[in-house]
């Protein structure tokens, strides 16, 4: 289809572009930022006035639960959901089953999403075999059938000598490797952080060295095998304050935060609610802040959704027998507007940290609206505010702690590939 968006006020930090500007876009790519081209003719016109015109989100991890965990969600629900999210890239986790870790599961993967035409999959395949942490996967043959990184997904490699080995098998490859940084001895079963709250509420602790410690070997094997690695999902201070010294030293490190996190804290678990029940767990105020500052100055580039859609069954338990995780498509963008209210983040920032951001950190030619590239777009109304109602979200998973709030933004549009997507 071929489409003019006019008279939006168009945000794209990729490009600089923050001004009311047309967008025309013919078949699948964009044609022109500006000026409508004399000779085109759209067969559809946008009237964006009072709306803001960004690039289709980035989500760079999400868990789609197809093949294995239907139960959970599809890749038909789930892109769906990120489609209505705004999001139009999303890189999947591995920890399927099978668990991604050959050509055949990569294929399966891409040809199921690109029969849907709902949102773009791309993977990231197991670092190991099985996520076993045993076994290095075959990262050539993953690599040539179109995995944009490796990742042991939120498995942390408790052996030492397999993480180099790993690392240095990527680095040989130019891949990025993805890593959920955990001691698993320090963690010791926990489900929260340790605190004053899981204390009160007697539940098992996670202490923040159990990230920290994990930084800081990942980090010195980083360094030793000069490989690019990226941490997933970072939720202590101490955590953000390696990484930004990292960065200064000049190693090819990087990070998200999942947007939970800097909205939450160890405080929302009272009364024990399991909707906000996640690894890493909620953490303290002070490590929301330091979160938040890291995201400020752009040593953490991301902001994820790190979208784990859950059946009923897996909340409704004690918290300790709940499984962790957020459905987090749909409440992406919204969230993170809410950074810009807080005066965490500018909008431009804000729209960056889910755009161009983590496209940039896997060399992605997405989240940017360059004229040639994939017509992948958002449209929302910043002056609409709804109340969140899981009953109303696409993804098979309703498991949100966010029921109830007020959000500023509605979402009107998403375009993927030059087609506009109905949800």
């Amino acid at each position: 289809m071929s489409i003019s968006i006019l008279n939006g006020h168009v945000i794209d930090p990729a490009n600089n572009v923050d001004s009311v500007i047309d967008v025309h876009i013919d078949g699948e790519n964009i044609l022109a930022i500006g000026d409508s081209p004399k000779e085109f003719r759209p067969k559809k016109i946008i009237d964006a006035s009072n709306l803001v015109v960004i690039p289709g989100l980035v989500d760079i991890a999400a868990s789609l639960r197809e093949p294995g965990f239907t139960t959970k969600g599809t890749l038909e629900s789930e892109t769906l959901a990120a489609a209505k999210g705004g999001i139009t890239t999303i890189i999947c986790t591995p920890d399927t089953d099978p668990v991604i870790d050959t050509p055949a599961d990569i294929e399966f993967i891409h040809r199921m999403a690109k029969k849907l035409q709902q949102s773009r999959v791309l993977t990231a395949a197991a670092l190991t075999k099985n996520l076993e942490g045993n076994q290095l996967s075959s990262v050539a043959a993953l690599k040539s059938a179109g995995c944009v990184a490796l990742s042991n997904a939120r498995k942390p490699l408790a052996n030492t000598l397999v993480e180099r080995r790993a690392l240095e098998y990527a680095a040989t490859f130019d891949m990025t490797v993805f890593l959920r940084p955990e001691d698993k001895h320090l963690r010791a079963g926990g489900c929260a952080h340790e605190g004053i709250i899981s204390t009160r509420l007697g539940l098992p602790g996670i202490p923040s060295a159990a990230e920290t410690v994990a930084v800081a070997r990942d980090l010195a094997l980083a360094k030793h095998t000069g490989a690019r690695i990226h941490f997933r999902s970072l939720s202590a201070s101490g955590s953000a304050d390696m990484l930004e010294e990292a960065q200064l030293a000049k190693l090819p490190v990087s990070a998200d935060v999942a947007i939970h996190q800097l909205h939450l804290t160890e405080m929302d678990i009272e009364n024990f609610d399991s909707r906000c029940h996640v690894s890493p767990p909620l953490r303290s105020q002070k490590d929301r802040e330091a979160l938040r500052k890291s995201l400020a100055n752009g040593s953490i580039q991301a902001i994820c959704s790190d979208h784990q859609p859950h059946d009923l069954d897996s909340k409704n338990a004690p918290f300790p027998e709940t499984e962790p995780g957020i459905s987090g498509f749909e409440t992406l963008l919204a969230l993170t507007l809410r950074l810009v209210d807080e005066d965490v983040l500018s909008l431009n920032d804000a729209i960056a940290r889910v755009t161009s951001g983590p496209a940039d950190l896997l060399k992605l030619p997405y989240g940017r609206l360059s004229v040639g590239s994939p017509a992948d777009i958002c449209i929302f109304d910043p002056k609409t505010y709804w109340q969140l109602d899981s009953n109303s979200l696409l993804s098979e998973g309703k498991n949100t702690p966010f029921e109830g709030w007020e959000f500023r933004g509605s979402i009107t549009n998403t375009i993927f590939n030059g087609r506009i997507i109905d949800f």
